[in-house]
């Protein structure tokens, strides 16, 4: 009959002097496998009598389960001693001077954000930041857009398990943060006049050769007295010529709709498309690059504005469309692909930033 206390103590033993992960791997097998020791054992039950079989069975399973844990609690000592010993020969010395030949690029959302930053600061506009998870009221119902609404749907919308009976979600869009500014303008007595751009990463569930699931706009507003539709035209034809840096750009305004401005607008470019080149600023055709309109009185008496004391105008337009647009990127996709390749050849140089005083 088998000897289970020789058994139990040398298999022990063995545990304990493993020195690694895969000595640790043979003993389980050699100990608990198929083909194992205490496997082994427990084919004998079968020829001993009723009640050897079963004190014996009782203490095979005991001293199974005890191993078992044993190689568990070796698994995680090994692991931890492994894990340092890596860390301690892996580590890199920070301090050493970057190789000639390595040289880190901007990426290009993050060029055309600085662009756009210093061409509207030029202009005299702030910027405003706010949070990627918002909730409803900031989202949606302070910009005016009613329940039946597409973009509030599930399959437009990153719901979020809410706190209460509000519900929170990841910002489709930029625009909570003009509602945030001007919120908090009322609350701290320092607006209106608000004048401010929000630049951020926005969500919504799209996937394809032009809409990801996470992308970056950049919207803007201005909020004082006596705007009109002419301060709006101005503000984005000037933009528009100083980012694609021409000193003309055919523009127009189509008539469109958007829930939190009235009158509303897309903002139409001049191009010339031919079968390997688009042409900014030239030609017959027409582009689409944003969208624009004057804020809607509901959305001001959402802020605790007067309508008929203030009157503003807001803009949205996507920044990795403008970036596609001003160097020829052909897919939207490869923003997100982190393809090394890819920055060098698109990627910008990192001690030449775009900025206010030095220009784009």
């Amino acid at each position: 009959m088998t000897d289970t206390n020789t058994l139990r103590s040398q298999a022990l033993s063995a545990i304990e002097h493993c020195d690694s992960s895969a000595t640790l791997e043979e003993q389980r097998v050699a100990l608990l496998g198929k083909k194992g020791a205490i496997t082994e054992a427990l084919k004998t039950l079968g020829a001993a009598d009723a009640d050897t079989r079963k004190t014996l069975g009782a203490t095979l399973n005991q001293i199974k389960q005890e191993l078992a844990e044993a190689i568990d609690s070796k698994k995680a000592q090994i692991a931890a001693v492994e894990l340092n010993a890596r860390l301690a020969s892996e580590k890199i010395d920070v301090t050493l001077p970057s190789r000639p030949e390595i040289r880190g690029s901007i990426h290009p959302v993050t060029q055309v954000i600085e662009e756009i930053t210093a061409i509207f600061a030029d202009m005299g506009f702030a910027v405003a930041e706010g949070p990627d998870i918002e909730d409803d009221a900031h989202n949606f119902d302070a910009l005016n857009i009613p329940e039946s609404h597409p973009a509030r749907q599930m399959h437009d919308t990153f719901y979020l398990q809410g706190n209460g009976d509000g519900k929170t979600l990841l910002r489709t869009h930029t625009s909570p943060v003009q509602i945030r500014t001007m919120t908090g303008g009322q609350k701290d007595n320092s607006g209106p006049p608000f004048r401010f751009i929000a630049p951020g990463s926005t969500y919504r569930c799209d996937s394809d050769l032009t809409h990801t699931p996470m992308f970056h706009q950049v919207e803007g507003f201005v909020i004082d007295k006596d705007i009109h539709m002419g301060h709006l035209k101005g503000c984005l034809i000037e933009f528009l010529k100083a980012f694609f840096e021409l000193d003309e750009v055919p523009v127009r305004f189509r008539p469109s709709f958007f829930p939190f401005t009235e009158p509303s607008a897309e903002v139409d470019i001049g191009c010339k498309r031919s079968k390997d080149e688009l042409k900014i600023g030239a030609g017959n055709d027409w582009l689409e690059v944003l969208g624009c309109g004057m804020v809607h009185p509901n959305v001001l008496k959402n802020c605790g504005l007067d309508p008929d004391e203030w009157q503003g105008f807001a803009f949205g337009m996507g920044v990795e469309r403008l970036a596609m647009l001003k160097y020829g990127i052909p897919d939207l996709r490869t923003f997100f692909d982190s393809d090394t390749r890819w920055l060098s050849h698109y990627g910008f140089d990192a001690l030449n930033i775009p900025s206010l005083l030095g220009g784009l």
